[in-house]
């Protein structure tokens, strides 16, 4: 490997390492600060509030990564302009595109390696974050899944337990669903099954329900089971994908359409990690034409306030596209891609002579 080469990629990756530890101790402290607030009213360690704020902070780090790569690529610059290192490469015969090219290739391998491994890992520790607070959260005593199997449901209310399966969702109603009440020991009361419950409420109507109850059947034209679920709680309750792997979301994914329940949040989930190496390398591109359109500004706080202000349009246009996305009104595919077709067209009518910057 050249000298120059090893310089770049050894200047690029001390620039990136720097960064990503001043951001995750600035996420570690916010996070801490938040659990702190949570658990005031729980007598538990300090150390558990540490431990937590500790294994929420890297799936934060995966989605912020695309803005830390724009500052470490902004540090990166800096660094060459302020020791004119830029101009040596310059008289060396060392095109600019050829600077582009080097730190477009290390940040693929990064882009890589984070949803390879990195990704995984901080899935696999964001769901045990989960389960771990979900144990001084009301939500501890509920529980909602799907499987191959259906939509499960387990709720707790009036001193009863309910267990429920059903195998499909069509809008907010469960279809073929069969409804098991226990009381507090665990012991049957009755047994209810119905084609169709309406769930918008937490005041669930059971159409036509077939009611088993010491072994005699009842049927009915309809009756209210009280649930702590609706059907808008149920959505959020499988709102927070970041902590299943890749591999787990292609497997819910399937799930979901088995149970006709709607997977555009998946959807939209997976073609973020698909998608992801692209993106880091566009915010590189797009981070070093800025600076390389902006060197002859004396002041860095300057330069690195430019990039701030294109970091915050570049999150509310992705926040945009991905509100659009979640709420149906343009395909999941769409509402991932665009955002990143729209830098990709910037980076086009900005990239004017970038070799002769």
């Amino acid at each position: 490997m050249k000298t120059y080469i090893k310089f770049i990629i050894n200047t690029f990756l001390n620039s990136f390492l720097f960064t990503i530890l001043i951001v995750l101790s600035l996420v570690f402290i916010i996070n801490l600060l938040t659990e702190l607030e949570f658990f005031k009213k729980f007598n538990v360690s300090i150390f558990f509030t540490i431990y937590l704020s500790l294994i929420n902070s890297p799936s934060m780090i995966f989605e912020i990564m695309p803005f830390i790569m724009l500052i470490s690529n902004q540090l990166f610059f800096i660094k060459l302009f302020n020791n004119n290192e830029i101009q040596v490469f310059k008289y060396s015969g060392l095109k600019n595109s050829k600077i582009l090219f080097i730190i477009s290739l290390v940040t693929l391998a990064i882009g890589l390696l984070t949803i390879s491994f990195y990704y995984n890992l901080s899935s696999n520790l964001k769901n045990h974050y989960l389960e771990l607070k979900s144990n001084y959260t009301s939500d501890g005593k509920y529980l909602a899944v799907i499987n191959k199997n259906g939509l499960w449901i387990r709720d707790k209310i009036e001193n009863k337990i309910l267990i429920i399966n059903s195998s499909k969702i069509n809008g907010s109603f469960l279809i073929d669903s069969f409804i098991t009440e226990f009381n507090n020991k665990f012991e049957v009361l009755r047994n209810i099954k119905s084609n169709k419950i309406d769930i918008k409420s937490k005041n669930w109507i059971i159409f036509n329900p077939e009611i088993i109850s010491n072994n005699i059947s009842e049927k009915k034209d309809s009756i209210i089971v009280k649930s702590n679920f609706n059907y808008e709680r149920i959505q959020s309750l499988f709102s927070n994908l970041t902590s299943l792997s890749f591999f787990e979301l292609l497997e819910l994914k399937k799930n979901y359409e088995l149970l006709n329940y709607s997977t555009t949040d998946v959807n939209i989930q997976i073609q973020k990690i698909i998608s992801y190496p692209m993106y880091l390398i566009l915010m590189i591109i797009f981070s070093s034409v800025i600076m390389l359109n902006t060197k002859k500004f004396k002041n860095n706080t300057l330069q690195i306030s430019v990039g701030l202000f294109f970091c915050v349009t570049i999150y509310y246009l992705n926040n945009l596209f991905n509100v659009l996305g979640t709420t149906e009104r343009i395909n999941s595919t769409i509402s991932v891609w665009s955002p990143l077709l729209i830098l990709t067209f910037t980076i086009f009518l900005i990239t004017n002579k970038i070799n002769e910057r």
